[in-house]
């Protein structure tokens, strides 16, 4: 998908059943416009949107610092 630049899912310890999924993306533009109005957003959605629960929380996020 243009523009997607990686992801990174994280288990919380404290929180066994609670997980944090970064996606990274060269823009917000790429999320938001591509891929949101693409057939990979489309086919992802059928296979994985049933399994939220509540729906996730969208965000978007700039680095700030990085070590």
């Amino acid at each position: 998908v243009p523009g997607f630049a990686g992801l990174e899912l994280r288990k919380c310890l404290e929180r066994p059943n609670e997980d944090a999924l970064l996606i990274r993306w060269e823009t917000r533009k790429d999320h938001t416009e591509v891929f949101r109005k693409s057939a990979a957003y489309e086919r992802g959605k059928k296979l994985l949107h049933h399994f939220y629960d509540p729906f996730p929380t969208v965000a978007h996020y700039l680095p700030v610092a990085e070590a």
